[in-house]
């Protein structure tokens, strides 16, 4: 596929959309070519900072279910939030009540790809998100 018909957050190796911040990510390409998102040197850099918000939500922020978790990801001032849960939700085999263990390789990694795959429209390579775990 053309590069320039990939979505965004392939493009950019940022599977999430993670919007630039004040800080940067490891792997961040900095300055990158997107002036509103992340742009990461692999996607393997992109998925780790998915992961680490993630388990951040949890820890700083008290996110407890998957809907608490999407609802801060994916704002509805932004996106249809309940159509964005009830898909992760779908893809997870788990109701919306489901509170995923964020120290979980497999329940997290699951989870960034369910994110991804609402994010990006497409499958996810599972091999690309397991690198970014082992990079946290």
């Amino acid at each position: 596929m053309d590069n320039k018909k990939l979505p965004r957050g392939l493009r950019n190796c940022n599977p999430g959309n993670i919007r630039i911040g004040s800080s940067t990510w490891q792997g961040q390409v900095v300055p990158g070519t997107d002036k509103e998102f992340c742009q990461f040197q692999t996607m393997a850099y992109g998925y780790r900072a998915m992961l680490i918000t993630l388990r951040n939500y949890r820890r700083k922020h008290g996110c407890s279910t998957v809907s608490d978790f999407i609802r801060r990801w994916a704002p509805p001032v932004e996106n249809d939030t309940a159509a964005y849960i009830r898909s992760v939700c779908r893809t997870l085999q788990v109701p919306d009540s489901y509170i995923p263990d964020i120290d979980d390789r497999t329940v997290m990694c699951n989870l960034a790809a369910a994110i991804s795959k609402v994010e990006n429209g497409v499958d996810v390579v599972m091999t690309d998100i397991l690198s970014g775990w082992d990079l946290l």
